[in-house]
């Protein structure tokens, strides 16, 4: 009996280190490369739209504190980045649209239509961007996915200098209709995502290619 206690406290030490050892990597990333306030664009990370092309929970509340940030004066216009990763509605189309309906003139809302997930988001933003002489972006995603947004963009700019850009990312609200479970689930995958992306790193390819 005292072994199996000891066994089921080794097992629950075990089970709490590695919580910690996860959460503290992830709690621990980095969150802007730059101390900017103010920034050539927002961008927009997409995520996909309802089967029926409206806005998601997750993108209408990324596009609506995009919007927050552009009325705040952050940057003068807002790059929506999203191909039809997940069902054939292009996410930046649906985002930029939403936004514009909301009040944004449609000369400050770009689209980047091609990327299938987030290191293609800033790969392809990063390519319009620099295409009009822009180098600097707050990068708006939910609260989740901004430590693997953070990692990419670290990333990114040591392996695509030309492209490089001076970034902070900038949470938006969770939708009303996620509970604390969804939450949490969602927390839990993407801290697994980037302890794995810390440990072996992103694999070489067109969009972040092998360090020179």
């Amino acid at each position: 009996m005292r072994a199996l206690r000891q066994a089921i406290f080794i097992l629950f030490v075990i089970f709490w280190v590695a919580v910690l050892v996860i959460y503290g990597s992830y709690v621990t990333l980095p969150r802007h490369n730059t101390a900017a306030t103010h920034f050539d664009s927002i961008l927009v990370l997409g995520t996909p739209s309802k089967l029926d092309g409206s806005p998601s929970p997750e993108q209408r509340e990324r596009v609506l504190e995009g919007i927050r940030e552009y009325r705040r004066g952050v940057a003068p216009r807002i790059v929506m980045t999203g191909g039809p990763a997940h069902n054939h509605f292009v996410e930046a189309h649906t985002m930029a649209q939403f936004a514009i309906a909301q009040g944004v003139p449609a000369s400050d809302v770009l689209e980047e239509p091609q990327a299938q997930n987030t290191v293609q988001n800033i790969f392809y933003s990063a390519q319009i961007l620099h295409r009009h002489g822009w180098s600097s972006a707050e990068v708006v995603s939910s609260p989740h996915h901004l430590g693997r947004a953070a990692l990419i963009l670290l990333a990114f700019n040591q392996r695509q200098p030309s492209l490089s850009l001076d970034w902070s990312t900038h949470a938006a609200p969770w939708p009303p209709e996620y509970g604390v479970h969804y939450k949490l689930i969602f927390y839990s995958v993407e801290a697994w995502r980037c302890l794995e992306l810390r440990l072996r790193g992103f694999p070489p390819s067109r969009f972040l290619p092998a360090h020179a």
